[in-house]
């Protein structure tokens, strides 16, 4: 053996070129060796380990991408280690192979937070707050910091030499990552005041949004409309400008209803004995007509106020009984949300007639069953207004201004 190594050594002196050609190869095949060492056999093997493992956390590292690059880790220690073999370019494969091995760990380290963001987004109890952009900004800077340590390699310096070059870029650099500054801090105040999460159905007017969020990044956040297409909003513009989000009307299962119908003023009126006779066979009002007479009768009675004059006392009317009518169906319709306001109010008169507002919640929150409750309601009560002897106020149309006569 040790005339083997006397041997060799007399190449080396004797044969210079050709003693560090035959190494190059030595190397070369030795680092391949270590490469399908470490790619078929020992990253298998750690895999296995991973997989048997009680512990959801060490699950990021099996990723077969993660696992290659894993791999090319022993190549370069093996390149850094007999770099002497050559010494006209011992210096120039130490950089070089450092240079790499710290762009390696960049890479890995880069698809470690991604598979960290993506660990994070299946946790049941914190998913609905993405930690995509923090993760952005990690990347950011753990990316600029490598790139200084490489560069720094490269060329022989101390990565500290490229630092203080840096602080006097400084206001330059604010200003190439001026979105970037802004995004971020706007990514804090999203997270921190749970304004948006990835579901959520949100409207901005300003871009033309109006649907769900799909995702929430450090730059953008993607919203996919009811139409199908795909919205992008700058992060940092989201809290400059106002938008809805409806997350509360899910959460809550109620989805409001808030629309009136026009009553013809000149068909309201004081209800005499034959309509008030037909309301008591209305199932809804029956009670509520036997107690308002009871009650009318007992206050008029109380004050003296005669039947010879219905101005004088308290009368039931049309409106009053129609408005109770429509408030009583809907509390017992099984569409309505009972637990969530119901009401059925008169706002003020206007040109167009009397409005009266229906204010309730479904709970049904699907669009297309919200709309289809929403008109079933309003197909009953438009309906049934005649019953009240009541009209619907709406413009005339060229048929109304036919019965004055012939306009041919």
């Amino acid at each position: 053996m040790k005339t083997l190594f006397d041997t060799l050594e007399n190449w080396s002196v004797e044969y210079p070129l050709l003693w560090q050609n035959i190494s190059l190869i030595g190397v070369l095949i030795l680092a391949l060796v270590a490469y399908f060492i470490t790619h078929k056999y020992i990253i298998r093997v750690l895999a296995k380990m991973v997989q048997k493992s009680k512990t959801r956390i060490d699950d990021l590292l099996i990723d077969n991408k993660l696992m290659r690059r894993i791999s090319f880790l022993p190549p370069l220690l093996i390149f850094y280690n007999f770099g002497y073999l050559i010494p006209v370019y011992e210096e120039l494969i130490h950089r070089v192979t450092i240079a790499l091995m710290s762009l390696l760990a960049l890479i890995i380290a880069g698809s470690l937070l991604s598979k960290l963001n993506l660990f994070y987004d299946k946790v049941d109890t914190v998913k609905n707050k993405p930690i995509k952009s923090y993760i952005q900004v990690i990347k950011l800077i753990v990316y600029i910091f490598g790139s200084i340590i490489i560069i720094a390699t490269l060329i022989g310096q101390s990565p500290w030499y490229l630092l203080t070059g840096l602080g006097a870029m400084t206001a330059v650099l604010i200003l190439v990552f001026r979105d970037t500054i802004l995004s971020f801090v706007a990514s804090l105040q999203i997270s921190s005041n749970d304004l948006v999460r990835v579901g959520d159905w949100i409207e901005v007017p300003v871009f033309g949004a109006d649907g769900d969020v799909l995702d929430i990044a450090l730059h953008t956040i993607k919203v996919q409309n009811w139409d199908k297409t795909i919205t992008i909003i700058p992060t940092h513009r989201l809290i400059e400008v106002s938008f809805k989000n409806w997350r509360g009307m899910q959460v809550t299962g109620g989805r409001r209803i808030k629309r009136a119908i026009y009553i013809d003023q000149n068909s309201i009126k004081i209800c005499d004995e034959a309509l008030i006779e037909r309301f008591k066979g209305f199932q809804l009002i029956r009670d509520y007509i036997e107690d308002k007479i009871n009650e009318l009768h007992e206050y008029n009675q109380k004050h003296h106020y005669g039947d010879s004059r219905l101005v004088n006392g308290r009368r039931i009317t049309n409106i009053g009984t129609f408005r109770q009518y429509v408030e009583r169906y809907l509390k017992q319709h099984d569409k309505i949300h009972h637990e969530l306001t119901t009401m059925v109010r008169q706002l003020a008169p206007e040109s167009n007639g009397l409005p009266l507002e229906i204010y309730a919640f479904t709970n049904d929150i699907a669009w297309t069953n919200y709309e289809n409750i929403q008109a079933d309601i309003f197909d009953h009560i438009l309906a049934v207004v005649p019953e009240f002897e009541l009209k619907i106020f709406q413009n005339p149309s060229g048929k109304d201004f036919q019965k004055f006569g012939n306009f041919e």
